[in-house]
């Protein structure tokens, strides 16, 4: 079956006429040889958009992450595939009940009473024309009956019964692809594509577990309990599976839609105020933040406040991160781009010898003419895209772990833009950014520091004297007999690594050469 998938995606990418994306060499001349009659009036952007419509859902989503990775694609082609829409048909009426049944009809003894016997007593009314479907799953609307939560209106998800066994199937695909463009591409190594992949991965099988989900919103919920910046609907964990996940059912109003926004009189502009509030918020006092904030998962209740569905994909920075981003952030903010060269040197992020007085002056140019400028004379995406130039000049490595905030970071700016086009970021984050820091790293940061490590020094100190007394007990021959049988388990360690990388060099060489092999073969 992988066989003949990967034939599919040769197919398309003849089709399609992909093969312009290869380097210049002998495979993409021998593809232009033999399929030398095709013409396209098109553009690439456009008919890698229509390939990956062309094998499925899982190349679709994969798609959108890529829109959002300039760092990764040419802007034409980012802004192209901004336009993939993840719509598909809703999965039959049949298998709707088959999973209702399997998550409520059997009930262990451990589960709550008025759980229901079959799905039918559980709900009082299901409308089983779903409101939303999707790739990984659909919504439908219902009423539940029996029970504490009698007559509570609901949203019931529902995961696609055949969506794990063609997620296996094309990501493993998209490993293969990933590492071959490793070899092959330039800027391989650099661009980390097996990590991009990776991260690909591990959102979408975390988007797979609706226990998950539950959890994600409930941590949300509990992040904003006051309800005054953000209102996270509650989810009923009694009626929640790994493929089914029941949640109050919110009445509020699309965030895209303007034209209802008006009508009930909600305030565009502190609207958009509070939706960076609300990422800054996440972002650096929670660490968790909501990594999918398109307009179909935001909405607005009628009280102006925000409220937000799907929570599959969330983000989550170590203080590492938040530290490393609170610096960057606060030093844009200030213009101080020495301040940011250092960081991303300190980081690691761009390598040791880089003149930091280079690396400012290239950061410089980027940034400096967008300060003062309301955001809509302000295009993130181009900015982003010169930073990831400037990137690529000092050999800086892409870290996988904040592709999720590059992403919601675009997503709140065109959300800003279409509310209130004069939205200022800068005013709006600063207070922000310093209470983080001061809460951070000035004196209330210490104390705070000193009150969560207290617990682990209360047992430490008192062992130190044994542990100084124990370290000089030992004589200068058993402490230098100790460093040498060290000294030789690094060496036999290295070699055996040697050789194994070795080994594996070879055999992936012979991979890749098979694959472009069976690839050309295939195509003739």
């Amino acid at each position: 079956m992988q066989l003949l998938r990967l034939f599919r995606i040769a197919s398309v990418v003849v089709r399609y006429g992909l093969d312009e994306f290869l380097p210049t060499g002998a495979t993409r001349a021998t593809i232009r040889a033999l399929f030398f009659w095709r013409s396209f009036d098109s553009t690439r952007a456009v008919r890698l958009r229509k390939a990956l419509e062309a094998l499925g859902p899982i190349f679709i989503k994969f798609g959108q992450l890529l829109s959002t990775r300039p760092d990764l694609v040419p802007a034409d082609i980012a802004k192209e595939l901004a336009r993939l829409q993840d719509n598909v048909p809703p999965f039959e009426e049949s298998k709707v009940v088959s999973m209702l049944q399997a998550a409520f009809d059997t009930r262990s003894i451990n589960e709550p009473a008025d759980a229901g016997r079959t799905w039918r007593d559980v709900f009082a009314s299901f409308e089983m024309v779903p409101v939303a479907a999707a790739s990984i799953a659909q919504v439908h609307f219902a009423t539940m009956g029996a029970g504490k939560l009698s007559g509570r209106e609901v949203a019931v998800k529902l995961i696609r019964p055949d969506i794990h066994s063609v997620i296996k199937k094309d990501v493993g695909l998209l490993y293969a692809i990933a590492d071959l463009a490793e070899v092959v591409l330039v800027d391989g190594k650099r661009l980390r594509p097996r990590e991009v992949i990776a991260e690909f991965d591990k959102s979408i099988h975390d988007e797979l577990d609706l226990v998950r989900e539950a959890a994600n919103a409930s941590t949300l919920r509990r992040n904003f309990a006051d309800g005054k910046l953000l209102y996270v609907p509650e989810v009923f964990f009694d009626y929640t599976t790994p493929s089914v996940m029941v949640m109050e059912r919110i009445d509020a109003i699309q965030v895209n839609d303007v034209e209802q926004l008006k009508a009930h009189n909600i305030d565009l502009a502190r609207l958009a105020t509070d939706g960076v509030r609300i990422f800054f918020t996440q972002v650096f006092r929670d660490g968790f933040f909501h990594a999918d904030m398109h307009p179909g998962n935001i909405f607005v209740g009628k009280n102006g406040i925000y409220s937000g569905v799907d929570f599959g994909i969330m983000g989550t920075l170590s203080d590492a991160d938040k530290t490393y981003l609170a610096r960057n952030f606060a030093a844009f903010f200030e213009r101080d781009y020495k301040s940011v060269a250092v960081a991303h040197v300190e980081a690691g992020w761009v390598p040791r010898d880089t003149r930091v007085d280079e690396f400012e002056a290239a950061i410089r140019s980027v940034c400096e003419p967008i300060f003062d400028k309301p955001l809509n004379e302000i295009y993130f995406g181009n900015v982003l895209l010169r930073l990831f130039d400037v990137s690529r000049r000092f050999r800086m490595e892409i870290q996988p772990q904040l592709v999720l905030l590059q992403k919601t970071l675009l997503q709140v700016e065109g959300l800003g833009r279409q509310l209130y086009p004069q939205l200022d970021l800068r005013p709006v984050a600063q207070p922000i950014l310093k209470q983080w820091m001061d809460e951070q790293i000035g004196w209330r940061g210490l104390v705070r520091q000193i009150r969560k490590e207290g617990v682990l020094w209360s047992s430490t100190i008192p062992q130190l004297p044994r542990l100084i007394h124990r370290t000089l007990e030992n004589s200068p021959s058993e402490r230098l007999a100790s460093i040498e049988a060290a000294i030789n388990r690094v060496n036999n360690t290295q070699r055996w690594q040697s050789a194994l990388i070795a080994s594996l060099v070879g055999l992936f060489a012979l991979v890749a050469a098979a694959y472009v092999y069976l690839l050309l073969f295939w195509s003739s």
